[in-house]
């Protein structure tokens, strides 16, 4: 099998060998074109030491990305290409980085380090494949697999654990037996990795075609990362619309949302508070009153720890808060006011939140839900197409205007506007400039 790779890859690996080195692409690169998915970095695994590296490129861009653990990075044609010596590493005491790396100068060395078969790889147009771990046949029976022990392998990197995970979902790949068994027993170990990390790999879990596959077998994991979701496996919804139990719900919900960050995190999190209000009537009926307000905070709580940006963690707990929402019941008034609070954008991803949610539901509820989730978007389009006025750069008047009549730029003119555009959107105001001037005088007392 002869596979196609960039020239400025190419020209790389033709320098190295002219040195009288080695070289080969290596790792996700290599599996990404066995298995035809674009690639978008590239690797290279060599003989050659750094100092020799750093001198064959002389006449190129170099970096000395990691020039201590045999990483130097080299520019070709715009190209970076991380080019890193052979090695064997020693002793991981924090479960995450080597205490020690010697380089060595053969290829199989440095493949055994690694942490998958289908990642430990190597591919030269000169030798073709080098694959000591029959990796290329994991890639075809679709198998996640430890190089070795798997319990050795996540002892030395814990995040390897999440990251099989990660694999295994966005891949549709399966865990094989060995290492499925080896990541229940060292889950405790992703104590050890950072928060940054876990994010990271947990968001691209969360978007793979298996997500759901992974949140049901693998649901002691997630717990251990996101204790705070734990209480929702096994809390039973006896209610006529739910025939799942609140986690059972939960993976579907995220299996029916778009793979995208912001939405599966928000399905991942929109029940989260269900155990901690769970009441049950007369009738044997369960109810969950006001969890849309406890799952936020919830999920403010865990993606805070999570050190995501604001805006990620601020979208999602909007989504999470007003994911009960009744789209039919909300008159255009109290849609401009979410838009107003919310942003149009995630007034949208409501919708997309509800019709997963209800997918994750009793079907023979379907139909209705469906329906009031129509006349909601209907609602909206209506709004936006008669280009409503929903925020204040919307207003007939702006503060320059409002300074002209005598109102000086202030926290109290900020509120005079507040109340302009609640007024406007409550329809009790004319979004007309005069009118909206008299107001203004009223408001100020002039």
């Amino acid at each position: 099998m002869v596979i196609n790779i960039p020239p400025q890859v190419n020209r790389a690996i033709e320098i190295l060998c002219s040195g009288g080195h080695s070289a080969y692409v290596v790792g996700g690169a290599v599996r990404n074109i066995i298995m035809d998915i674009p690639v978008n970095d590239w690797d290279i695994t060599t003989s050659a030491l750094p100092s020799e590296t750093l001198e064959l490129f002389k006449d190129y861009r170099t970096i000395e990305t990691g020039i201590k653990h045999g990483t130097v990075t080299v520019i070709i044609d715009g190209m970076s290409l991380e080019i890193t010596t052979y090695r064997i590493e020693y002793g991981y005491t924090d479960n995450r980085h080597p205490d020690k790396v010697d380089f060595t100068d053969k290829v199989e060395d440095d493949l055994s380090r690694r942490d998958f078969t289908v990642n430990a790889i190597a591919y030269s147009p000169i030798n073709s494949f080098v694959d000591p771990f029959g990796g290329c046949k994991d890639i075809e029976e679709k198998i996640i697999r430890c190089v070795g022990n798997p319990d050795k392998r996540f002892g030395e990197d814990a995040l390897r654990i999440l990251r099989a995970l990660r694999f295994a979902s966005v891949l549709g790949f399966e865990i094989d037996c060995e290492t499925s068994k080896s990541i229940h027993k060292s889950m405790h170990l992703l104590k050890n990795i950072s928060v940054e990390r876990i994010f990271v790999e947990l968001s691209k879990l969360l978007c793979g075609i298996n997500a759901a596959e992974i949140l049901h077998e693998y649901k002691d994991v997630i717990f251990c990362i996101l204790p705070e979701l734990e209480p929702m496996d096994n809390c039973v919804q006896n209610h006529e619309r739910h025939i799942y139990d609140v986690w059972g719900h939960t993976v579907a919900a995220v299996k029916a949302i778009p793979p995208d960050p912001i939405l599966r995190f928000a399905m991942l999190l929109h029940d989260s508070g269900k155990p901690h209000c769970k009441t049950t009537d007369q009738g044997g009926t369960d109810h969950f009153y006001s969890h849309g307000k406890i799952s936020k905070n919830i999920a403010f709580e865990i993606l805070s720890r999570l050190k995501t940006s604001n805006k990620f963690r601020d979208t999602v707990c909007n989504l999470v808060e007003y994911h009960d929402f009744l789209p039919d019941k909300i008159s255009k008034k109290t849609y401009k006011k979410y838009i107003t609070r919310l942003g149009l954008e995630t007034v949208e991803k409501l919708f997309l939140i509800r019709e997963a949610d209800i997918s994750a539901q009793n079907p023979v509820f379907y139909d209705e839900a469906a329906k009031q989730n129509k006349i909601g978007k209907k609602i909206l389009q209506d709004i936006i197409e008669d280009n409503s006025c929903i925020k204040i750069s919307d207003l007939a008047v702006d503060g320059k205007k409002l300074a002209n009549i005598g109102i000086s730029p202030s926290p109290a003119m900020g509120k005079i506007m507040e109340t302009l555009l609640d007024e406007v959107m409550d329809e009790k105001l004319p979004n007309d400039e005069s009118a909206l001037i008299e107001r203004a005088k009223q408001l100020a007392g002039l």
